[in-house]
């Protein structure tokens, strides 16, 4: 394998070999990702759009790639960085190795890497861009070049649905915002028996009521959430006429609509192994999560919402209900792709919600927002 460079905005250089697409420089942000297996749903999670993605465990690609474990159809990352790249898999539903499923979708490699001191670097210097190369020629010229090089900011515009379709299903009529939607979270509704329409991300409020949906779902996506003003719109003009459930940018933008705020974080919280305590039951649950950004505790106290759950690692907020309409959200995953299954539920409760407002004539108030978590 040829030599290849990751060079760090800040001037850290890491040597390694290519494997993957081995034809072009990449830029992206660094950012590193916890879970020891999970890498083929972390490679085709739309979440990662723009992004460098190292793997903390050291071998990756055992088990190889299969056609059942994706999330969605083409990756979004911007190169993949590991210390081991396994050659020859060993499972009996592999189908091709990671060198080979990379190379087809012409994303860049690099194995050697020390990751350990990689990610040490991340974690006390926070996320930054890198450039993976196979030149290193001028490295005081290249890391000013990457300085100077901006990231782009659309990344929910490239990973959304071009147009609506429709899963059809014969239970509730659900309308699923696609900010970069993990396929697990239509899989988990799917399952369920609902008849889910998918839209994209600038569907207006006027175009998904004319579809007389049950309930919405706001699903996951990548960067900023203050970069997508269509998503905060579209939530104000929601709440009080339907039910909502947020999942991560989803309950980001949840956050926004209602005057909260949100903030980076150092380096994020990605994998599938970070706990995150309810805090009616006070039960603790194992959380598949990636998300750079965190709604800012403080800037919660002033608006109509209510803390639900905290991440015990960081004590960031995790959870959101509205305390007068029936609008809920997590920080998390509960489709758990991949990663641990403590929160399936969170659908089942979403369904009964809807169940209890129908029931009760309407969508105006939420008499126990509670009920939602923990029940």
């Amino acid at each position: 394998m040829s030599k290849r460079y990751l060079i760090l905005e800040d001037g850290q250089v890491f040597k390694g070999r290519a494997f993957g697409e081995t034809t072009t420089d990449q830029i992206g942000e660094v950012v590193f990702q916890t879970g020891m297996t999970g890498y083929q749903e972390t490679l085709s999670d739309p979440s990662y759009c723009g992004q460098m993605v190292v793997m903390t465990y050291p071998l990756i690609g055992s088990y190889g790639i299969n056609r059942d474990d994706f999330e969605t159809v083409r990756p979004a990352l911007n190169a993949l960085i590991v210390k081991e790249c396994v050659q020859f898999p060993s499972n009996f539903r592999s189908e091709q190795s990671l060198d080979e499923y990379l190379k087809q979708k012409n994303v860049p490699g690099i194995e050697g890497v020390d990751t350990r001191r990689l990610v040490r670097h991340i974690r006390e210097r926070g996320t930054m861009k890198a450039i993976i190369t196979d030149h290193l020629d001028d490295v005081e010229n290249q890391v000013s070049q990457l300085v100077q090089t901006p990231l782009r900011n659309d990344q929910v515009s490239q990973v959304s649905s071009v147009k609506p379709y429709i899963v059809p299903g014969r239970g509730r009529r659900l309308i699923l915002v696609d900010y970069g939607m993990k396929h697990g979270i239509l899989r988990e509704l799917t399952e369920r028996g609902c008849h889910v329409t998918v839209v994209p991300y600038n569907v207006t409020a006027d175009e998904l009521l004319q579809m007389q949906p049950d309930g919405v779902v706001l699903s996951n996506g990548p960067g900023n959430p203050k970069d997508v003003p269509e998503g905060v719109e579209l939530v104000k003009n929601l709440i009080g006429k339907l039910p909502i459930f947020g999942i991560c940018l989803g309950h980001q933008l949840i956050a926004l609509a209602c005057g909260a705020n949100t903030e980076g974080l150092k380096f994020g919280h990605r994998g599938c192994n970070h706990p995150v305590r309810d805090l009616k039951t006070g039960e603790v649950w194992m959380t598949s999560q990636n998300h750079g950004y965190s709604v800012s505790e403080a800037s919660v106290n002033h608006t109509p919402l209510k803390i639900t759950h905290v991440a015990i690692n960081d004590g960031t907020v995790e959870g959101l209900a509205h305390t007068d309409h029936p609008v809920y959200s997590v920080q998390f995953h509960p489709e758990s792709s991949p990663g641990p299954q403590d929160c399936h539920h969170l659908f089942d409760q979403f369904l009964t919600r809807i169940e209890e407002e129908q029931n009760i004539g309407g969508v105006k108030t939420c008499q126990n927002v509670q009920t939602f978590v923990g029940s």
